[in-house]
């Protein structure tokens, strides 16, 4: 039981120090540690340029820009190529984020419901800015009435309930996988815990992909309008 409580203790996130007023807690440190780690992987990644015939880090860098490529098209048609930045930051940033956990003691900020409420809330926030430049205020404002004006309020409690269902979805997985690997390694450290590791690289990777999916599905909502069918995503091409 003493082991147990140390487990959850060392998920719980912790003050660590203070700017000011402001606590700085573990969480927010581990989020820096590892938008440091991505600049660093994008810098080495990215330093030698890029070449007309893809070689070294850069076919894995194609491969995944042309996964996201593909993903937007089947949504939103070819004009949803111009969404890449949004998507693709999403995608790698989710992915660093879920993986951290492989760094020896340290703790995946995505296991703190704070940190993916927070980034639940500035998507879906961009969401609704990138909604608004396609149709410019007015034009935002009445895609919530279709495909008829009865809908007005469902779609406005729909947009209200996504950050929630982002934020809660991806804490509750990664909480628990980080929880269940951390009981087997007290259980058996010498067995149980690297296969599970080895299961947790690909959960991470599916979670990572599952905020990225519905992201994009959010943007084409927001772009075509509520029950707009794939009108506006075949006009893209």
């Amino acid at each position: 039981m003493q082991q147990l409580s140390e487990v959850m203790s060392h998920l719980v996130r912790h003050e660590v120090f203070h700017l000011g007023p402001v606590v700085i807690t573990s969480t927010v440190v581990n989020t820096w540690i590892v938008m440091l780690v991505l600049f660093a992987a994008v810098f080495l990644l990215t330093r030698g340029g890029f070449h007309l015939r893809p070689r070294g880090a850069q076919v894995v860098l194609e491969m995944v820009a042309g996964f996201l490529y593909s993903l937007l098209e089947n949504t939103m048609g070819r004009q949803g190529r111009r969404y890449l930045p949004i998507v693709g930051t999403v995608f790698v940033f989710f992915l660093f984020l879920n993986l951290s956990w492989f760094i020896p003691g340290f703790i995946p900020p995505t296991t703190d419901i704070m940190t993916t409420a927070a980034l639940a809330v500035v998507t879906i926030v961009i969401v609704q800015l990138v909604g608004i430049r396609a149709h410019g205020a007015g034009g935002y404002l009445k895609h919530f009435a279709q495909p008829v004006a009865i809908m007005a309020p469902m779609n406005l409690v729909e947009e209200l309930v996504k950050p929630f269902s982002l934020a809660i979805r991806l804490f509750g997985n990664m909480f628990g996988e980080k929880t269940v690997v951390s009981i087997l390694a007290i259980l058996a450290p010498l067995v149980l815990p690297v296969p599970i590791m080895m299961l947790g690289i690909l959960m991470g990777a599916i979670q990572a992909f599952i905020f990225t999916l519905l992201t994009v599905t959010y943007l084409a909502t927001a772009v075509r309008g509520h029950g707009g069918g794939h009108e506006a995503g075949e006009g893209g091409h």
